[in-house]
């Protein structure tokens, strides 16, 4: 391999969200990846930094010639430049649109389980969140459409958030699938908001579809989230873009992100997406067969050393979706067990219950770090299951 995705690299601190911790733990929750971005990003964050003056800027040409080409190239959805709008992260995006395409009191549809900050950018906006929980069988999960249909048909209902992919089953949505939710929220005039942000972060061999390709009827429909910052790891440097081919759709958001101040990037935003999508892809290659090796690692360790815990077989995201419902009891919550795993292990994990639905039963693993570091994870994890008596 070109890129060490084995190097151990210390983020304690930094002022990390997920390594602000106690010295004894180790975290593997949120979507924070612990390698280190391609070198051609860090390259064109130097040459900009290297420059010495870091006033307003503005996204130049090539920031939306490079979406264009990426998601044409990639994945077979043909936009235009003019329909892309820059915004500083795909959460503020969501909070936008939820603001601009719905009025307070009224219901905002979501699957779930699924991504726990589309719940915050409801409620923070006084709206109420309506779930359409997906089916769980043979340790799978599917998209019951007859409820889906039930919860679009709600008159209070006018936007649906998509997670496509959905995080955290890791779920790839067919084009039939989408196609059908799609049609199912036009019948029923609910707009769709679809956060791609995981897209890129598939198994090998296997491709996403976006929303807006599935149908004309989805691309006229929808306003699409997009970012390079999860499959790139630069979350912190906030830029991303949302799509609308609907012109009327794009005024509307375009409008309300400048409203809410989410619409300026700083002064590394544009190179950084720009270095991403132009010269980024043989990393992001070698990562996803990195990141699909060490969940075939943790598939085996689950098999051999915790036969009650289920790994959810998954085709996207790095993020593991782990049935343990064996292991809590009567009246608990897995939100107790991840509390317990940690005060006895160190090991941090995402638990369950904040993405709703049947997320009572799961923990969250975060398996984008080096071999060596999801190893000791995973031990953890054992010792802290194995103490657990029900």
């Amino acid at each position: 391999m070109a890129y060490d995705f084995n190097q151990v690299v210390d983020r304690r601190g930094s002022s990390s969200l997920k390594w602000d911790v106690k010295d004894n733990e180790l975290p593997m929750w949120v979507a924070d990846m612990d390698f280190k971005a391609a070198p051609c990003i860090r390259e064109a964050l130097e040459k900009r930094l290297a420059q010495g003056i870091y006033g307003y800027s503005i996204e130049p040409e090539e920031w939306a010639k490079s979406y264009v080409r990426w998601w044409q190239r990639r994945h077979g959805l043909q936009m235009k430049e003019e329909e892309l709008v820059f915004v500083t992260g795909v959460v503020p995006a969501i909070s936008s649109a939820v603001r601009k395409f719905t009025t307070p009191g009224e219901k905002v549809a979501v699957m779930t389980p699924v991504y726990n900050i589309f719940f915050n950018s409801i409620v923070n906006n006084g709206r109420t969140p309506l779930q359409c929980q997906l089916d769980y069988k043979d340790g799978a999960y599917s998209l019951n459409f007859a409820s889906l249909e039930a919860v679009l048909s709600d008159p209070q209902v006018s936007l649906l958030i998509l997670c496509n992919p959905q995080n955290p089953v890791g779920k790839i949505w067919s084009k039939e699938e989408l196609a059908t939710i799609g049609a199912m929220a036009r019948k029923h005039g609910v707009l769709v908001f679809s956060d791609e942000i995981h897209c890129d972060l598939t198994d090998p061999g296997k491709e996403y579809v976006p929303f807006a390709l599935a149908s004309e009827e989805n691309r006229m429909n929808s306003v699409t989230a997009m970012a390079p910052t999860k499959c790139f790891n630069i979350a912190g440097i906030q830029t991303a873009a949302v799509y609308a081919a609907n012109p009327v759709l794009r005024h509307k958001i375009w409008r309300q992100i400048n409203t809410d101040e989410v619409g300026e990037g700083n002064v590394f935003a544009a190179d950084a997406a720009i270095a991403a999508f132009n010269e980024g892809e043989p990393w992001l290659e070698e990562l996803r067969a990195y990141i699909y090796e060490n969940k075939q690692y943790v598939y085996q360790f689950v098999k051999e050393q915790l036969p009650k815990v289920h790994a959810v077989p998954q085709d996207c995201t790095y993020l593991m979706w782990l049935d343990v419902r064996a292991y809590i009891g009567e009246g608990e919550t897995s939100k107790g067990l991840a509390q317990r795993i940690r005060e006895k292990t160190g090991l941090y994990l995402s638990n369950g219950r904040q993405y709703r639905g049947d997320g009572d039963s799961f923990l969250r693993l975060n398996v984008a770090c080096p071999r060596v570091t999801l190893e000791e994870g995973l031990l953890r994890l054992k010792k802290g299951l194995e103490e657990e008596v029900l």
